[in-house]
């Protein structure tokens, strides 16, 4: 784990969590592509509002990133990269953007928290997301839908 504030918080975690003790390092993340999205984002996790994140599957695939496994562990930091809180994966599902629902928009917690909200946002992020690649979304496009709980935060 090269950044030195999130390899600090796991080893906070894993002096009270022992029994983690020889799981993989943790994938350390920021939310989003800005600054204040990032942080804000991470205060609704650390919060309890937050508990999703859906990337989605072909921005994973381009940037060589594996799928999300239920039990993974997450150190998410702010925009700068300091740690402020580690998550747990506890589902990890694909489904096609078209078929996200207001329940699972709630999971994630941004903004007013609607349907409409989410679909927006993550429509234009998955624009910017994808353009480097010369692709564009659709609603069909298969999503990652990872929930997690907060498991440590200091």
């Amino acid at each position: 784990m090269e950044n030195a504030s999130a390899r600090n918080m796991w080893g906070d975690f894993l002096d009270a969590h022992l029994e983690y003790a020889f799981v993989d390092a943790p994938k350390v993340i920021h939310f989003c592509d800005n600054e204040k999205d990032a942080n804000d984002c991470v205060k609704l996790v650390k919060k309890g509002i937050k508990k999703a994140t859906t990337p989605s599957l072909l921005g994973l695939q381009y940037r060589n990133e594996p799928l999300p496994k239920i039990g993974d562990f997450m150190v998410i930091t702010d925009w700068d990269g300091m740690a402020q809180c580690i998550v747990r994966t506890t589902s990890a599902r694909l489904k096609p953007y078209f078929s996200i629902d207001a329940a699972y928009a709630r999971l994630e917690g941004e903004g007013d928290q609607s349907l409409e909200y989410w679909k927006r946002v993550h429509w234009d992020y998955y624009e910017r997301e994808l353009k480097p690649f010369g692709r564009m979304p659709r609603e069909s496009m298969i999503v990652v839908c990872q929930e997690f709980v907060k498991v440590f935060e200091r």
